[in-house]
């Protein structure tokens, strides 16, 4: 296989996947719609899981010091095939927001490790080439900023181990118990239903989350943490 095969049949993206940010930081610059980058991943190696797959090798928080934001980051390994061999990892890092300060206060998102996955996704599929001509073209990506736009900020990592550790986040404090529940279920890889009977299980049925006092719930919290281990 030439060395550039594969990058000249998936440089070029299709106006219909391409989408121009019209407001914010971004303003300006170019998204590609990520169901395009699968679909091309399909066409060049087969379906997900028999010519290509990933792996998750970390999910983390990190918060800025000034602004007690913190963002969610995804590490992953992309595996593509060419013909019966496997490639080595193609690694990729994406991040978003987990809490947001916003105008009207912290914003708290509950899928942002759905959209760094996606993120991690395609940074490594940039690698291969995928998108290359939307990343060359200048100012169009939007990891070029201009000069007035770069910031620079100390980031504290803070790893995510367990449940409970959703009251060390920035604003924990002033956050009610329902949002801290919801993200401490996320942090334990946890649906609602899995929290909504471990809850039934120590409290009762029809106890709602809002009604417990400090010490219930930061029982609740330990026993997420263990039903996480």
């Amino acid at each position: 296989m030439d060395n550039m095969e594969i990058y000249e049949k998936v440089r070029s993206v299709p106006e219909n996947a391409k989408r121009k940010i019209e407001a914010g930081r971004l303003k300006g610059k170019t998204d590609i719609n990520p169901m395009w980058r699968i679909k091309t991943l399909t066409e060049q190696f087969g379906p997900c899981g028999k010519g290509w797959f990933y792996k998750i090798t970390d999910k983390r928080f990190e918060t800025s010091s000034e602004t007690g934001e913190v963002a969610a980051f995804v590490d992953i390994e992309l595996y593509v095939k060419f013909g019966e061999d496997w490639s080595t990892p193609v690694m990729g890092t994406g991040g978003s927001m987990f809490i947001a300060a916003e105008k009207s206060g912290l914003h708290v998102s509950d899928e942002c490790f759905k959209m760094a996955l996606t993120d991690a996704i395609s940074v490594a599929c940039k690698a291969l080439g995928i998108g290359a001509d939307v990343y060359w073209e200048k100012d169009e990506s939007k990891y070029v900023e201009s000069n007035e736009e770069q910031k620079t900020t100390v980031i504290k990592k803070t790893p995510v181990q367990k449940p409970s550790d959703v009251l060390n986040l920035p604003g924990a404090d002033k956050a009610d118990n329902k949002t801290l529940f919801v993200n401490a279920l996320k942090i334990g890889g946890m649906t609602p239903q899995e929290g909504r009977n471990i809850i039934d299980a120590l409290f009762g049925e029809d106890v709602q989350i809002a009604k417990l006092d400090d010490m219930q719930f930061l029982t609740l919290l330990k026993e997420l943490d263990k039903k996480a281990e």
